[in-house]
């Protein structure tokens, strides 16, 4: 990388950002899928700030102390505390802690193996998988130390909010529930909304959600998933059944000669806004799943509009999780970041300046069959008031 790197502060110059520092991730055996969200994750400012922050307020742990979250923070820690500007890092430590905790990311090609409709389906496991596992796992690790905290007799109340507000009863009432750093950077809120076409009678049930995963269609954009995943849909007699168990509501009169309406808005939009495109999908008559190479365009400036309850939202694009293959079984990972207005491009160990205008290779082709195997996968978004107050 010694060659790459110094290309890499040769393009940059004297615009090379004071203090950052851009280091390539070792790939051990396949791993590459769990390199490309570490770098988008790593650059997303806000959560690698606060993530810094835990790791310098946590004593140095034991090894009977380590988990997901210490291991992600030392790594982050160990790369924006490089004396090199450039240069290649080995996320072993942390590679071996994932491969610990689930065994899914154990084997060499993460096959995962599972029943559908009585046949055997071989599916691998793939970067959006890993990412909802990280953060699930993290939330998960923080909530367990507040409640350590909050249990302990020495704790000071400014210690026990570090985390946000803790799970528990206060005078017999329900406190609301824990809200970590994890949550206030990337969870959101969703509204199922139905509503009974016979009486009129609209019924709300809000979810979280910490990424969106949107169906595509050829020559689309993310506009127009936005705007799919919020439609309105009709749901008839044979479908009703399905209405009160989505919408956790029954009503009286319901029978099954009725219809109803539901439609998904976003409630609460996150500060990163996560986006899956669903490019794999699972063909009956194949008994497996197919990679879309659908061209979807993602802009780099995204307006949540038709998809909010109340005002839009505007959101920049700072991170792509790019899906390199033919099909779901094989392929490559990598990603392309935006920082201090520059984009890189990473691919492992190596890292090097793309244009801006470079990110339309990555929307898909027109086409069914195209050489063109590299499509946008997973986007990460920053809301433009976030990017001026972090």
């Amino acid at each position: 990388m010694g060659a790459a790197g110094s290309k890499l502060e040769k393009a940059l110059g004297d615009q090379f950002p004071e203090g950052e520092r851009y280091f390539g991730l070792e790939n051990f055996g396949n791993t590459c899928y769990c390199n490309s969200v570490l770098q988008a994750l790593y650059f997303c400012v806000p959560f690698r700030e606060q993530l810094l922050q835990y790791y310098t307020s946590t004593k140095s742990p034991s090894d009977a102390d380590e988990n997901l979250l210490t291991c992600l923070a030392d790594l982050f820690s160990q790369i924006c505390s490089q004396k090199k500007k450039t240069g290649v890092i080995a996320p072993k430590r942390f590679v071996q802690r994932v491969k610990k905790e689930n065994e899914l990311f154990r084997s060499y090609m993460h096959q995962l193996n599972f029943e559908r409709n009585n046949l055997r389906v071989s599916h691998v496991q793939d970067a959006h998988e890993f990412l909802n596992f990280l953060l699930n796992e993290l939330v998960e690790i923080l909530e367990k130390e507040s409640r350590a905290i909050k249990s302990s007799p020495e704790t000071s109340s400014s210690e026990k909010s570090v985390n946000g507000p803790i799970n528990g009863l206060a005078n017999g009432t329900k406190i609301e529930p824990l809200v970590t750093w994890v949550h206030k950077n990337f969870q959101g809120i969703l509204t199922n909304e139905t509503r009974c076409l016979r009486c009129e009678t609209v019924t709300a049930r809000d979810e979280t959600f910490l990424d969106l995963s949107l169906d595509i269609e050829q020559n689309s954009s993310i506009t127009s998933c936005l705007k799919n995943f919020s439609s309105t849909e009709t749901l008839n007699a044979r479908t009703n059944f399905s209405v009160t168990s989505v919408a956790g509501f029954v009503l009286s009169h319901l029978s099954n000669l009725q219809e109803a309406q539901k439609r998904m808005k976003i409630k609460k939009p996150p500060h990163i806004l996560v986006i899956h495109l669903k490019r794999f999908k699972y063909i009956e008559q194949l008994s497996r799943y197919k990679k879309l190479s659908y061209r979807v365009v993602f802009p780099l400036e995204l307006k949540l509009s038709n998809t909010m309850e109340d005002a839009d939202s505007e959101y920049t694009l700072f991170a792509v999780v790019v899906h390199v293959g033919s099909g779901p079984n094989h392929g490559h990972y990598v990603s392309l970041v935006k920082s201090h207005n520059h984009w890189l491009f990473f691919d492992d160990e190596n890292v090097e300046m793309v244009d801006e205008s470079a990110m339309q290779t990555f929307f898909g082709s027109s086409q069914e069959y195209t050489s063109n195997t590299d499509h946008g996968y997973i986007l990460f978004y920053e809301s433009v008031s976030t990017i001026g107050t972090s």
